[in-house]
C-alpha cells in the first residue's frame, strides 16, 4: 500500500511531521514497501520503521516539535 502523496499518510506522520519530513516519510515508505516485498505480514511494519528512521536522520523531536537537525 504505498502513498501517492503525503496527504494518504496516517495522521500520526502528516498531523505531526513538516512537509518535508512527511515528503521524506513518504519516500521512505514507498521505497520499502518495493525492498521488502518478500517479508509478507511484516512487510508494512517494515516499511513504517524505515520511513521513521529516515526522518530521524534528519528531524528531531523537541518537545512537541520536529525540528531539522543542525
Amino acid at each position: 500500500m504505498p502513498y501517492n502523496s503525503i496527504g494518504e499518510l496516517p495522521p500520526s506522520v502528516g498531523d505531526h511531521l513538516p512537509i518535508h519530513a512527511q515528503e521524506i516519510y513518504r519516500a521512505a515508505f514507498n521505497n520499502a514497501w518495493e525492498e521488502y516485498a518478500d517479508r509478507g505480514r511484516v512487510r508494512e511494519q517494515i516499511a513504517h520503521r524505515v520511513a521513521w528512521a529516515a526522518v530521524k536522520r534528519l528531524y528531531v523531536k523537541q518537545r512537541d516539535e520536529w525540528i531539522p537537525r543542525a
